[in-house]
């Protein structure tokens, strides 16, 4: 398997279309931001963990994980889906899903993914699952809330946007473990009529061979 196919493997919970930063693809700085100085790694005074500290200005870059939010859009008995325009994944599906912004509340970005992706308004949004991603230092927070209507076409990010039941759910080509996590876990609340909060931990895939 190439390296490049099996770190998309790797990063099987990404949902979003940003390059990963040095944090979240496990790597470090070379050089300092605040003064272009060489960057060491090393345990500070007074930590236990080793960070990327500047060896000039003596500056501390902590590298804390990321959260990404994202929702299962409802209407009626099916699902908005989305097909990925974008790497990593392309051409699979996958739920609305991104980089939370500065300045957004939760629930605000998971709506503004879900309409640059979909071009779909979501409302009334509940919290449904929290995902730990610690390979990739992420966070995943998802939400589920109904569409507003069935209004919905392609963004800039996506090749096609649909509706699925259950049963037309194509689980062989979602793109990300995390999606695949999400999806089982509602179809079976859903059976069952009670949505919990969810919390789980998502593992890397090991490339077999």
């Amino acid at each position: 398997m190439p390296v490049s196919e099996i770190f998309c493997h790797l990063m099987a919970a990404r949902g979003h279309r940003r390059s990963p930063s040095a944090n979240a693809a496990g790597l470090h700085m070379n050089f300092c931001p605040h003064c272009g100085a060489k960057v060491n790694r090393e345990i500070p005074r007074g930590d236990d963990r080793i960070r990327d500290v500047c060896s000039a200005c003596g500056q501390i870059h902590y590298q804390n994980p990321k959260l990404v939010v994202g929702v299962v859009p409802e209407w009626q008995d099916r699902i908005l889906l989305c097909r990925r325009a974008i790497a990593p994944r392309e051409g699979l599906w996958t739920l609305p899903a991104g980089y939370l912004e500065n300045g957004e509340t939760a629930a605000d970005g998971a709506r503004r993914e879900t309409w640059e992706e979909a071009r779909a308004r979501v409302d009334h949004l509940a919290p449904y699952a929290l995902f730990d991603l610690t390979f990739v230092n992420q966070l995943y927070l998802m939400f589920r809330g109904p569409m507003v209507s069935d209004a919905f076409e392609p963004g800039a990010e996506s090749l096609e946007v649909n509706l699925f039941t259950e049963e037309e759910i194509p689980w062989d080509r979602i793109a990300f473990l995390v999606i695949q996590e999400t999806l089982r876990r509602y179809f079976k609340d859903r059976a069952r009529g009670a949505f919990a909060f969810q919390t789980g931990r998502i593992q890397p895939v090991t490339p077999k061979g």
